[in-house]
């Protein structure tokens, strides 16, 4: 595990996986054909349980410009500048069970945020798995 430092507030276009997780793919394959003019932008998945533990994700897809996402009919949500524990999973699609197994593991971090959502970075083959430490916990 490594911290990683995400120096700036980053808006993103999402639409919400109907599913967990049998709903993923298909809400990123729609986030994909809303966006398709525009491909070259970052790509996250943005997870946390709701009040009986069921799991809810959003497919995301970083804002080019303000307003962005009223002109694709999108939400929008602001993934926080902060520091970060993360691990990095190459070539992820060979082992997908294993997103689940590293978040577990993070999660345990005695300086999480208690307010933290799991977040996916897609770089590629390879997904960065980032969880929020909060900044007035310390080891």
């Amino acid at each position: 595990m490594k911290k990683f430092e995400l120096t700036k507030d980053m808006v993103v276009l999402y639409l919400p996986a109907e599913s967990f997780p049998d709903g993923i793919q298909p809400a990123f394959d729609q986030l994909e054909k809303r966006l398709s003019s525009n491909n070259n932008r970052a790509v996250f998945g943005i997870s946390w349980p709701d009040q009986q533990g069921k799991i809810l994700y959003k497919a995301a897809a970083e804002e080019k410009y303000d307003g962005e996402g009223k002109k694709y009919e999108l939400d929008t949500f602001t993934i926080k500048k902060g520091t970060y524990i993360s691990e990095l999973i190459e070539d992820y699609e060979k082992n997908l069970p294993l997103i689940g197994t590293t978040f577990r593991q993070l999660l345990h971090h005695p300086e999480l945020d208690i307010n933290a959502f799991c977040l996916e970075w897609y770089k590629g083959n390879d997904v960065l798995c980032m969880v929020k430490l909060d900044p007035l916990k310390k080891e």
